[in-house]
């Protein structure tokens, strides 16, 4: 049964908005009291955020199908529906987020770190948010966005300072289990370590962080044995210690030789040249060990290593060890650039930038993109003719007409809103900007009448008495 998973791919799904709600006030000797409709509520996030206490993408591997809850929608009494509810995902510190293509989308490091995967779409408006002095009583509301939805891969790649690198068997995760705390697997045979494995060391003042790395062999960064899957794992490490095995019984095998084959995958993976080197000869505790670590030991300092002499098994030159590696580390540390206090960058809006854009299409279709006019659209319920008449007034106001006059659209064009995928398509009509005064009065009530200001109603029912007696002049009797 696996479990370790340091690589999966994510379906995540965000909740949609709830709708609008499109409500008339109601009471005894007040039947028409204006709308009430409540505002639907936002759909729920899906937030990937980094958990100490996770070590494995492993759920994720189980259950890669994952949604937040959709926002209630409004009701009558300006009743607003309630917001969906986030989903947290808690993920491995050292987590990269990416998408299909490979593009890096976050690099999830230190506890809390939180990335939005998908976006909770937004609540639709009721009919009594949309109402104004033009549009006393809309008989419609708006439709909640649905939320995003997105495939995303996560790869674990281990956060530590030190990572021992080396051929199976070497002794890593034996040297692991004497300098920390940690217990991992040790065997005889190869590949006995089949995850990383990760422990605290204590050297004096400073406190690090240690990998054992599954063995490599030749051709690991081309995906033979386990490198491939756990090279990433040396990526964030500080310091890399070539672990080489001065017992092994391997014939066409020797410390130098080992060192440069790994050397050698590691230079093709890339990314890993200007990380420190430090060599451990293991176990030395074997009489021909000793030996031959003895031999090797010039050539390999001759090469600028520091080298040192050790036997996992019998204890010895570990703390020369541990105090080695806590210098590099903090050497590697006092490095780093420190981090600069976040900076708000404000990008402003071009006086130019129109929020959308029309382009025409090989086969003559006009193609309008950008934000609001394709979330308006997402928002319109085009079963009822006052929504998709507001919708007209807002493409209008927004400039959507004069660029598609500019853009050479003519009467009959087909012009479409938003991604091809998923556009709205309709036969364009100039005469919308032609319309836009007569539309003007789209959502008034002439029950409402009471609502109108005075002078108004006495010019109305002085207009309707002029009427009456106009007919009555042009009566002719039998």
């Amino acid at each position: 049964m696996t479990t370790f998973v340091d690589r999966v791919e994510l379906h995540v799904a965000a909740g949609s908005g709830g709708h609008g709600c499109a409500s008339v006030h109601r009471e005894k000797f007040k039947p028409l009291g204006g709308p009430d409709g409540g505002n639907g509520g936002r759909g729920g996030d899906v937030i990937l955020t980094v958990d100490q206490s996770v070590t494995t993408l492993l759920d994720y591997h189980h259950s890669p199908h994952r949604k937040a809850t959709n926002g209630k929608p409004g009701e009558g009494g300006n009743r607003s529906g309630k917001d969906g509810q986030d989903l947290v995902l808690p993920v491995p510190d050292g987590t990269v987020v990416l998408d299909k293509a490979g593009n890096v989308l976050a690099d999830m490091v230190g506890h809390g770190t939180s990335y939005v995967a998908a976006q909770g779409g937004r609540g639709g408006l009721g009919n009594a948010a949309l109402a104004s002095a033009r549009r006393k009583a809309p008989g419609f509301a708006l439709l909640g966005e649905p939320g995003d939805l997105h495939d995303v891969v996560l790869e674990l790649k281990t956060v530590a300072d030190v990572a021992l690198v080396g051929y199976p068997s070497a002794g890593k995760s034996s040297l692991i289990s004497v300098l920390s705390a940690a217990k991992p697997k040790i065997a005889d045979y190869p590949f006995t370590t089949l995850v990383p494995n990760l422990g605290v060391v204590t050297a004096g003042s400073t406190v690090y962080t240690i990998a054992d790395v599954p063995g490599l062999i030749p051709g690991a960064s081309q995906g033979k044995g386990l490198g491939l899957e756990f090279l990433r794992h040396v990526e964030r490490c500080s310091v890399l210690v070539h672990v080489l095995d001065t017992a092994t019984l391997e014939s066409d095998r020797d410390p130098v030789s080992d060192l440069d084959i790994i050397e050698e995958e590691l230079r093709q993976y890339g990314g890993l040249d200007k990380r420190p080197r430090m060599v451990v000869l293991n176990k030395i505790d074997v009489p021909d060990g000793k030996d031959l670590a003895e031999m090797v030991r010039p050539d390999l300092e001759a090469r600028g290593y520091r080298v040192f002499e050790v036997s996992a098994v019998a204890h010895m030159g570990l703390k020369e060890l541990s105090y080695a590696l806590a210098e590099l580390v903090a050497q590697s540390r006092a490095a780093k650039p420190k981090e600069e206090a976040t900076r708000i960058v404000i990008r402003p809006k071009a006086v130019d930038d129109t929020g959308f854009t029309v382009s025409q299409e090989a086969d003559g279709l006009f193609r309008v993109r950008g934000e609001k006019p394709e979330r308006w659209v997402r928002q319109t319920d085009f079963n009822n003719d006052e929504a998709v008449g507001y919708l007209a007034d807002r493409l209008n106001r927004l400039g959507v007409e004069q660029e598609l006059m500019k853009a050479g659209a003519r009467g009959g064009d087909g012009v479409a809103i938003g991604p091809e995928e998923n556009a709205v398509v309709f036969d364009w009509e100039p005469s919308m900007t032609a319309g836009a005064e007569m539309l003007g009065r789209r959502g008034e009530d002439h029950r409402l009448e009471g609502e109108r200001p005075a002078a108004q109603r006495r010019k109305d029912r002085q207009a309707e008495r002029d009427e009456a007696q106009q007919e009555f002049d042009d009566f002719e009797p039998f």
